[in-house]
């Protein structure tokens, strides 16, 4: 798995690649928005239009991003679901957790609502 960041103002776009599996994908993705956290970031976007994979701990990992964020009074939102990402997330009821955008702009604008 591999990451990358895009600062847009007091927004951080978290570019996510390749798989988020058990062992390093999902510690990398731990780690990142645990560093973003300490760094004071508050509004995280987390882009998964091309992760081409992921499995229990990888949701597991979102779950805990989720919550990390909210327990730091930060917002984290989901943009561009892969269709396999997005069953996952229907099939387990977590579309109702998270806040899901399919077009940039409307999830950096979001924050202002």
């Amino acid at each position: 798995m591999e990451l990358s960041y895009k600062e847009l103002g007091d927004i951080t776009v978290v570019q996510v690649s390749g798989r988020i599996t058990l062992g390093e994908g999902d510690v990398k993705l731990r780690d990142a928005i645990y560093n973003l956290l300490k760094e004071n970031k508050g509004k995280i976007v987390l882009n998964l239009g091309d992760v081409s994979y992921i499995d229990s701990a990888g949701i597991g990992e979102l779950i805990s991003a989720y919550t990390a964020a909210k327990r730091n009074g930060a917002e984290l939102k989901l943009l561009n679901l892969t269709k396999k990402i997005q069953d996952i997330l229907q099939i387990t009821q977590l579309l109702t957790i998270f806040e899901v955008f399919n077009n940039e702009n409307e999830a950096l604008n979001s924050f202002n609502k």
